[in-house]
């Protein structure tokens, strides 16, 4: 059910009569909603894209808040291209009570563009809520989006993993990856399991470059943490870079998309959980598993950065305390537990929570879904309150496509090109905002 509205790479699945039915109740839900109105919650999800679907949030979700709260209407639409972004909301005059988006850079985007967020610190003091409960990295990722406040609580993480074919592997005579795997030993059974066998050519390794630096488990910012200036040629950024540069280097496993472990040809691949899962279902002789993903000596037991969706509390609404007591349960044992067993990689550091994850999706049982949980979260980077934000991904990408990838250049010229760049955007950002307007590199 995760994954049921979900077909990776951004799209958001769904039949022409499903997503008809959806936009027709959205509809109904737009129209009749205002901030004001007592006992009703409007709720507004935009990641994660799988609640394009009406039944798998009902089926996740809406059914057991309605359980528990039998006395509120909820209201539920999710984000869509054209007619339910947030430009149409607010033209509307319709303002969410809880939105659930990407909190790295949709804070900045659209929560703080449109004027919604709203610092839920005397909510968490008021209802006694422990944060220490979360994800340390999506907490932090939370707070450092939020200036130092608190306008949102994590909600899930679109979890890095490692996913290996293991007929490659037996066909090889190569072990299985395990936990704690170091980037120079997947790198060396990168090199074994790249081969030419008859009219196959067998990868070894693939990740997308961009989202493996963007999500770096060194934690190294891409945004100077004091200054509005861009970082992207220091000694960790080459090292970083030059680590997975190597892997493209090995002849006969030159970049392509991950996606296309799903036609059995990959031996190793970095994706996010969904689109592990996705391939699965793609392709249904695949005799694959998962680990974790590989790590660097001096982060030996940092995994990714979490690539999370939080749960925010717009300004407008007139059921703050309401909204804060629907996130509550959300984040309660009892939810974190359901939304676990249905592949949601929650912000329970619960060990229960954890070893519940997937139970109910069949194309995980039998595989080591505990492995997710081997290494902690890289924290994101802080950094100080008020500096112009940017979301570097746009960047970063440059680095690969088309620097290194098409051009071949040197990774330290590659960097800088990118950080030139990084600091041009910062500048337009600046200037855009002295101007009341909204930048498009936000």
């Amino acid at each position: 059910m995760m994954l049921a509205g979900c077909t990776g790479d951004g799209g958001t699945g769904g039949g022409e009569q499903e997503q008809a039915a959806s936009t027709a109740q959205s509809s109904s839900a737009v129209q009749g909603h205002s901030p004001s109105n007592e006992n009703e919650l409007l709720i507004y999800t935009v990641w994660p894209q799988y609640y394009i679907k009406e039944d798998v949030w009902q089926q996740q979700v809406g059914q057991y808040l309605t359980k528990k709260f039998p006395g509120v209407v909820f209201k539920h639409i999710q984000w869509d291209n054209p007619g339910r972004q947030f430009k149409d909301l607010i033209a509307a005059g319709t303002i969410p009570d809880i939105i659930i988006d990407d909190s790295a850079r949709n804070t900045y985007r659209e929560i703080r563009r449109y004027g919604l967020e709203y610092d839920m610190s005397e909510l968490v003091k008021k209802y006694n809520f422990d944060t220490g409960t979360l994800n340390p990295g999506m907490l932090q990722q939370s707070v450092t989006s939020s200036d130092g406040k608190l306008y949102s609580l994590p909600y899930s993480s679109a979890e890095w993993v490692l996913v290996y074919n293991k007929d490659i592997f037996d066909k090889f005579g190569v072990e299985y990856p395990k936990p704690g795997l170091t980037w120079d030993e997947a790198y060396e059974l990168a090199k074994k399991l790249t081969r030419q066998d008859g009219e196959v050519t067998y990868k070894g390794f693939q990740v997308n470059p961009s989202h493996y630096m963007m999500w770096n488990q060194l934690s190294e910012p891409s945004l100077d943490p004091n200054e509005d200036k861009a970082t992207l040629t220091s000694d960790n950024w080459t090292k970083i870079t030059n680590n997975i540069r190597r892997f493209y280097e090995i002849p006969g496993n030159q970049l392509v998309k991950t996606n296309a472990f799903s036609r059995g040809s990959i031996a190793m691949a970095i994706d996010t959980i969904d689109t592990a899962a996705k391939w699965a279902n793609e392709n249904k002789n695949l005799n694959w598993d998962f680990s974790s993903v590989p790590v660097f000596p001096e982060a030996p037991g940092k995994k990714f950065q979490p690539q999370s969706t939080a749960m925010f509390i717009t300004n407008q609404s007139k059921n703050k305390d309401l909204a804060f007591q629907v996130i509550s349960y959300i984040l309660s044992p009892e939810m974190q537990l359901h939304l676990s067993r249905q592949g949601v990689m929650t912000a329970s550091t619960d060990a229960a929570v954890q070893q519940a994850f997937g139970q109910d999706l069949p194309e995980f049982r039998g595989k080591n879904t505990q492995s997710l949980y081997a290494l902690e979260s890289a924290l994101p980077p802080t950094r100080k309150p008020g500096l112009t934000y940017i979301f570097t991904h746009n960047q970063i990408d440059y680095v690969w496509k088309p620097l290194i990838h098409a051009e071949s250049k040197e990774t330290v010229t590659a960097l800088r090109m990118a950080n030139e760049l990084a600091n041009k955007a910062i500048q337009n950002t600046k200037a855009a905002e002295a101007q009341g307007v909204y930048s498009e590199d936000q």
